[in-house]
């Protein structure tokens, strides 16, 4: 579990963890540099599972993440975020998984998202589950998400780790340097809790601009990324790293799921009107703000329309 400044969220992420049914493992925290309160949550804990690696600075997830592997003591893996809320069962499911197919290296599984509050805000299916069909669609989208993953440690380092130049994206960048190594499976059920919440990175990228997206894309392709495109990609973030930006994408986002995955239109219209309000030149929250007043069976067939478009 890496955490840099999540001091608000990091102890019901902590507690979901000791709460596992499956109770032989290590909770691994590496705290990167944080300077709120995140130290001050882990300590409250007293549970002789839990190691923490204090890095004085933040040097971001991609190296916490390498820090970690580098001092882990298991076999398996099992990724984590420190705003994340983990299922009791989930340790366990993905455990049986790995030890009963030997020729895997990795599984996932669905996911419910929630909001910065821990409200749900949809459900969220992978869109392969076996390794043929999350082969198939690897170069296409993400396959996994990457805190609900378990995967096999030197295989991981075998692939040679996060790198430390694919921004935003290291996770990706792995798994399409890993899949060489063995194979890869989804489960179909959901492991955890995703919360969005506006520090959040991810929730950024359709606004990072289309030479980000097309940088990355040519990237995941070719399996390889040199230290200038990495300046690039982190420059282009570092720009937009504005708190405007990052409030208004997350109740933009918040008001879309609202609208598109879990029909509330009331709901939905109070997320985007604050969007509106932080960020009033973003012309797409209007569209759908509007929208919103729409059959909920309008919605559906337009976003069926517009959806191989986004992606």
């Amino acid at each position: 579990m890496p955490a840099y400044n999540a001091g608000k969220y990091i102890g019901e992420a902590i507690d979901s963890v000791l709460k596992q049914s499956y109770t032989d493992f290590e909770l691994l925290i590496v705290n990167d540099g944080s300077t709120d309160n995140t130290l001050e949550v882990i300590s409250s804990f007293d549970d002789p599972r839990i190691r923490v690696i204090n890095k004085e600075v933040n040097k971001g997830i991609a190296s916490a993440l390498n820090t970690g592997l580098l001092v882990s003591k298991a076999e398996y893996i099992a990724r984590f975020d420190s705003d994340d809320v983990c299922f009791p069962d989930r340790l366990a499911t993905q455990l049986n998984f790995l030890d009963k197919h030997p020729d895997h290296i990795l599984t996932g599984g669905d996911a419910e998202y929630i909001s910065e509050s821990g409200e749900h805000l949809f459900h969220f299916k992978c869109i392969s589950q076996t390794n043929d069909q999350i082969f198939k669609k690897m170069y296409l989208h993400c396959p996994f998400i990457h805190s609900s993953v378990m995967y096999r440690k030197d295989a991981v380092l075998k692939a040679g780790g996060y790198s430390l130049y694919a921004h935003n994206f290291e996770d990706y960048f792995l798994w399409a340097r890993l899949h060489k190594y063995g194979k890869f499976n989804n489960l179909s059920e959901p492991l955890i809790k995703v919360r969005f919440n506006p520090s959040s990175t991810t929730i950024n990228e359709k606004r990072r601009g289309r030479i980000f997206r097309r940088m990355k894309r040519d990237i995941i392709y070719r399996g390889v990324i040199t230290k200038e495109e990495g300046d690039i990609l982190h420059n282009i973030i570092k720009s937009q790293d504005v708190q405007k930006i990052k409030e208004s994408a997350y109740y933009s986002l918040c008001g879309k799921k609202y609208l598109v995955n879990n029909h509330q239109p009331v709901k939905a219209r109070a997320s985007l009107s604050k969007a509106i309000r932080i960020h009033p030149l973003r012309l797409d929250n209007y569209a759908l703000y509007l929208l919103s007043y729409f059959p909920v069976s309008f919605i559906t067939q337009l976003h069926k329309i517009l959806l191989p478009k986004s992606n």
